[in-house]
């Protein structure tokens, strides 16, 4: 049995992973990379196998970074089943054609700018359309049934708690007359998420391959987290402001609406608390996207997938994907709206990372106001427009002009859907069996490192954190075989890509300047400081761009 990892390898997204094994080909799910261009650029490369030549997928769940680039493999000619839990099916009918509408309309936006540079336009990675015909090669199947998907592989998949339909999947695989087992995570969920199960605990494996997001982090516990949620939205509102959610639509805000409303009871003498929860209860909340109306009726499909106490709930008439003030923006129109005036509200819109999607425009007209509240309730990878945010940037681009961060940014960690580093070493330490070898994936290389140290300090399992293109023959100590590189195509694609930006950035700053060099009253205004730094400035782009000729 070989493996070889072909995304989510010492980074967060874009998890693919090739198995070989009783004479078949298969992969372990498909997903897009985000957060950097010079990843989001490998989205568009052709794949390191020959997607004609693959048996069958296993897909662990319908998140993008998991699922977005299977449309592509459908259209070079994969007409395999992909096999996938029943609500993870419902969720990626709705997401994958969203996410080629995405495609069209960012190629679009990029096209137009080519088209200046004298470049060729570009097609898009898929559209909505292809996104929509590749549903026809999906396989339903339910937890904890043993399925045969080909000769001498069965495969079990177990609920992974992170999102609806999540799964750990279970692989067995029989060659020579003996039998291993193989159990490839996917993402494993945090164990308090409201409304969804705990992960399931596995029993037994020969060979693990494990996320690893929060390796080297701890979670907030939930009555923190809806505490802490709870302060930051009624600070916001008192000051008049709006509070903006980057965050898959569907989902995360009722786990943390729920979450509040368990607590309130706790809280019956608390005057204040029941002012914010009153508080909250009666401002608009505006959930911004075209699938959102869709996935909450996959989440009514699926309500045994809750657990038990919100099913009790449900049973008694008290839906919690429902609450007071709650509204569905599906039209652009309607999105834009939300933005022509200004009131107490919040606003949920993906992406979550803030790279594609509405929320770009609901940031770009709330990061400059000192009385709005951007609050990240997930993982924001290296390289997005998220990560940048959090991180404290003072000015961001957003569809090219520049924003000044005068918002008030916060970020509550444990609301990710990820198990943290406790759960993560919980889940390993479950095994009543231990594996003979693991394999971290799907974390950035400190978070990796913390966690195989701390494996093998505790467990004595030896892991491996395997790059890129790396391929290993699953033994007692697995085996590099070999490691296939990246084509020097996406390298000379991203290279273009990083002088576009640069002539762009100057480009822009050249014009920045001319406008307030052109503004007499401005210049009047100016003290000779000021005057004398922008001279400055002009001679530091005259150098750039003497030696970007030079170069």
């Amino acid at each position: 049995m070989n493996i070889t990892f072909l995304g989510a390898a010492k980074t967060v997204t874009g998890s693919n992973f090739l198995v070989e094994a009783a004479g078949k080909k298969f992969l372990v799910d498909c997903g897009m990379y985000q957060g950097k261009a010079s990843q989001e650029i490998e989205n568009s490369e052709d794949f390191l196998y020959n997607p004609q030549e693959i048996d069958f997928m296993l897909l662990t769940h319908a998140h993008i970074d998991h699922s977005g680039r299977i449309p592509k493999l459908y259209n070079e000619g994969f007409r395999a089943p992909i096999y996938a839990h029943r609500a993870t099916v419902d969720l990626c009918a709705i997401m994958l054609p969203d996410s080629g509408h995405i495609q069209e309309n960012e190629v679009e936006w990029k096209n137009r700018k080519r088209v200046r540079a004298g470049l060729e336009p570009l097609p898009p990675l898929y559209t909505a359309e292809e996104a929509a015909k590749s549903m026809e090669i999906f396989k339903k199947v339910e937890y904890d049934e043993i399925v045969d998907v080909a000769e001498n592989i069965q495969v079990r998949f177990n609920d992974a708690g992170h999102m609806l339909g999540s799964s750990i999947i279970e692989i067995w695989v029989t060659e020579n007359g003996k039998t291993e087992k193989i159990v490839f995570t996917g993402d494993i969920g945090n164990n308090d998420i409201p409304l969804l199960d705990s992960p399931t605990m596995i029993e037994n494996a020969d060979y693990l391959v494990m996320e690893s997001t929060y390796g080297s982090r701890h979670h907030l516990r939930n009555d923190d987290k809806a505490n802490i949620f709870l302060d930051v939205v009624s600070e916001t509102l008192d000051k008049g402001g709006r509070v903006v959610i980057p965050s898959f639509a569907v989902g995360r805000t009722q786990e943390i609406l729920y979450e509040i409303d368990k607590i309130k009871d706790a809280h019956k003498d608390d005057e204040e608390f029941q002012r914010k929860y009153e508080q909250l209860m009666k401002v608009p909340v505006f959930v911004d996207s075209p699938l959102a109306i869709s996935a909450t009726e996959v989440f009514r499909k699926n309500i045994d997938l809750f657990e038990e106490e919100i099913q009790e709930k449900i049973k008694l008439g008290d839906f919690p994907l429902d609450f007071s003030g709650l509204q569905f923006t599906q039209t652009a129109d309607e999105s834009k709206a939300l933005n022509e005036t200004y009131y107490p509200s919040i606003i949920i819109s993906a992406s979550g990372m803030c790279d594609i999607g509405r929320i770009k425009h609901h940031l770009k007209h709330n990061l400059w106001n000192p009385n709005s509240t951007i609050l990240f309730v997930g993982y924001q990878a290296p390289g997005t427009l998220g990560r940048t945010i959090v991180d404290g940037a003072d000015k961001v681009k957003i569809f090219g002009e520049e924003i000044t961060v005068n918002a008030r940014i916060e970020y509550i960690e444990g609301y990710s859907g990820h198990a943290d580093q406790e759960w993560l070493l919980n889940f390993v330490y479950s095994f009543i069996n231990k594996p003979k070898h693991i394999f971290l994936v799907h974390g950035e290389e400190e978070s990796q490192e913390v966690l195989k140290t701390l494996i093998e300090a505790n467990t004595a399992i030896p892991v491996t954190i395997p790059s890129f293109g790396e391929k290993y023959e699953a033994s007692d100590i697995p085996k590099l075989q070999e490691r296939m590189e990246y084509s020097s195509k996406m390298e000379d694609q991203f290279l273009r890509l990083q002088i576009l930006e640069k002539l762009e950035k100057i480009t822009d700053e050249i014009n920045d300047m001319t406008k307030t060099v052109k503004e007499e009253k401005l210049m009047k205004e100016a003290s000779d400081v000021e005057v004398e730094k922008l001279n400055d400035k002009v001679k530091k782009l005259e150098e750039q761009i003497k030696s970007l000729l030079e170069g």
